[in-house]
């Protein structure tokens, strides 16, 4: 991966951590289709990370030589925590949902 690509990763990851530090939404301003649609949303972005992955695996395993071994492997990792972290997400709203079902009203 070139110097270039790793700056633009780390501009990224500056850019989610700034938008995720803005955003204090209030009770109001949340609506039940901002939720599915984030949700989907995040859905949708692991698939594609993951597709990625797999489409430079099989790049490098075909031969190109624009594919490099550190490519390869930081998309396979990224795709495999993101899809660790959405599996958390998931646990977390079942158990919380769980927990709520199970209270006596």
């Amino acid at each position: 991966m070139s110097d270039i690509a790793i700056n633009q990763v780390i501009a990224q990851m500056r850019t989610m951590a700034a938008a995720a530090g803005s955003e204090s939404a209030s009770p109001e301003q949340v609506t039940g289709g901002n939720f599915s649609s984030l949700m989907q949303d995040s859905i949708e972005q692991v698939n594609a990370s993951m597709m990625e992955a797999k489409a430079l695996a099989t790049s490098f395993e075909s031969g190109d030589p624009q594919t490099s071994v550190t490519e390869v492997m930081i998309a396979s990792q990224r795709a495999g925590l993101e899809f660790q972290a959405m599996t958390e997400v998931r646990n977390k709203l079942l158990s919380a949902y769980q927990e709520i079902m199970s209270m006596q009203v």
